[in-house]
């Protein structure tokens, strides 16, 4: 095999293989297409059409409530080192003084740090 494949996009793992046109991964399950472009379809953008990025901080212009508590995630809150997910809330984080919750990127905005 004079190929290179590679590494599978979902778990970044360089054990890839080929069967017949899907690329496999033996770690985590995944199947796809080589040359898709799988980072594109996945983007993920903020309120104002900033592309977001893992460990991006971005600031909450609207005040959330906490589902299941009687907690608010205030106008203006700082949130450092966010994580992209796939889902409906699509950003993984820890808020000062709340702790650890999922986002939704319409409710956010990058900052520069």
């Amino acid at each position: 095999m004079s190929d290179i494949l590679p590494p599978c996009p979902e778990c970044a793992s360089t054990y890839t293989y080929q069967v017949d046109a899907l690329l496999n991964c033996p770690q985590c399950g995944h199947e796809w297409q080589p040359g898709t472009a799988a980072d594109e379809a996945s983007e993920v953008r903020d309120s104002v059409g900033n592309v977001l990025r893992d460990g991006d901080t971005v600031t909450v212009i609207k005040d959330l409530k906490v589902k299941g508590s009687s907690a608010v995630v205030k106008v203006g809150t700082k949130v450092r080192g966010i994580r992209l997910v796939d889902g409906d809330h699509d950003i993984d984080c820890k808020i000062p003084g709340i702790g650890q919750m999922g986002l939704k990127s319409q409710f956010v905005k990058k900052v520069a740090d």
